[in-house]
């Protein structure tokens, strides 16, 4: 049976280097697995005065229901003031409402977080592990995935390097080790 990995990419910008990086890490799941990215950057800002019936956003219920049918997450974030895009902090919150009924909970997590600067978004994703714990999603551990300096990593047509792309392997196979852990 295929295993579905949900791709959450933080930064909405078309031209966003977590983008590239979310699409090649997609691209390197093994045989049995395939991504599917859930975008959320039509979810009205999370309302508890909303979750009763009737007045439910539909944009919630179809995030939701996305969510619920993935077995785990791959996360990739750049990082805005030291920590993750209000829009991705949005999506978890929508997602792990209404109490009691996260559409999170218990899937295993994967954090890349990808800047064009030296700190390589360091804070934005230790800032989304404390919110992964409390969503009580088990996150990769090693090998960290912090990558900097994103516009030195590509070639002259745009295209991740192979190095690069060796190291994203890694972090890939040490994921769905981890995930056969949990769910295999």
């Amino acid at each position: 049976m295929t295993k579905t990995i949900g791709i959450l990419v933080g930064s909405l910008r078309e031209g966003s280097y977590n983008k590239l990086v979310a699409q090649k890490f997609a691209e390197l799941l093994p045989d049995g697995y395939e991504a599917k990215f859930i975008d959320f950057s039509d979810l009205p800002f999370y309302n508890e005065d909303l979750e009763v019936e009737g007045k439910v956003p539909e944009s919630w219920t179809r995030f939701r229901q996305e969510l619920q049918s993935v077995d785990g997450i791959y996360f990739f974030t750049p990082e805005y003031n030291r920590s993750v895009p209000g829009a991705l902090k949005n999506a978890l919150d929508v997602g792990s409402r209404p109490y009691g009924q996260s559409s999170w909970d218990g899937k295993p997590a994967l954090i890349v977080s990808v800047s064009p600067g030296a700190i390589s978004g360091f804070g934005a994703n230790h800032h989304l592990r404390q919110s992964l714990v409390f969503l009580n999603m088990p996150t990769l551990q090693q090998p960290e995935a912090y990558i900097g300096n994103i516009a030195n990593l590509l070639d002259a047509n745009g295209e991740i390097l192979t190095s690069t792309v060796d190291f994203f392997q890694l972090i890939t196979t040490k994921y769905i080790e981890f995930f056969e852990k949990l769910k295999g």
